[in-house]
């Protein structure tokens, strides 16, 4: 059996110790528990030891678990990680507190007329694809500063950047990218935050001024194995 409270503290711990390391407060860094595959009963062992900001990939896996869990924990926060596609914005848009995954002119005009007819204007990510990587989203780095902006003249809310490094290069020249992007893009108005580090690399992410840091297996134990068909 899994101990997530256990896993919990341990993490927390390690999160502080990285903060500490590069002389930053503990409590400038957000831990999102990304519960995706997980059932409902694990993030409910999370939410008992004090965890509210949870990570899913998919609209249809979050809209079967988490009103149900949101209606006992009003103050959960949950956020998506995974690829949105623009007819799942409306849902999204119900379920969702935080978008991290905005990595393309069509989503961004989507939900931004989404949010404008609705009234719910989510905190957004921008996902840059840092390693330039042709199978995985995000918009290029080349492409970033005019999507910011462009973003920004939408009226969305764009709170800062996310990346998912390549796994065969070192995290931490694409954690010094990101933050180049976002430094470059930062007012004093409207900062932008680091959404960047996952199980195995949460530490490193912190040192280069991670805000979010995701972290899955690292809390949850191994994700579930589906039974054979």
């Amino acid at each position: 059996m899994v101990d997530i409270a256990e896993n919990l503290a341990e993490v927390r711990g390690r999160m502080a110790a990285a903060a500490t390391a590069a002389a930053r407060s503990p409590e400038d860094v957000a831990l999102v528990a990304v519960s995706k595959v997980q059932p409902a009963e694990a993030v409910e062992q999370a939410l008992a030891a004090g965890q509210r900001v949870f990570g899913e990939n998919r609209v249809q896996e979050a809209k079967a678990k988490f009103p149900a869990l949101r209606a006992v924990h009003p103050d959960l926060r949950l956020h998506l990680i995974g690829p949105l596609q623009t007819n799942k914005v409306k849902e999204a848009l119900a379920l969702f507190d935080v978008i991290e995954t905005l990595d393309r002119p069509k989503l961004a005009r989507a939900l931004a007329k989404e949010a404008e007819k609705s009234g719910h204007w989510p905190d957004c990510f921008i996902q840059v694809n840092t390693g330039e990587e042709p199978q995985k989203a995000g918009i290029m780095p080349r492409d970033a500063d005019a999507f910011i902006a462009d973003c920004r003249d939408q009226g969305l809310t764009i709170k800062g950047l996310m990346c998912i490094p390549p796994v065969d290069e070192a995290a931490a020249l694409h954690f010094a990218f990101l933050r180049e992007i976002a430094r470059r893009n930062s007012t004093s108005d409207a900062p932008l935050a680091l959404s960047m580090g996952m199980s195995g690399d949460y530490e490193t992410a912190i040192r280069f001024g991670a805000d979010l840091v995701r972290v899955g297996t690292g809390v949850f134990g191994p994700r579930p194995v589906k039974p054979a068909a």
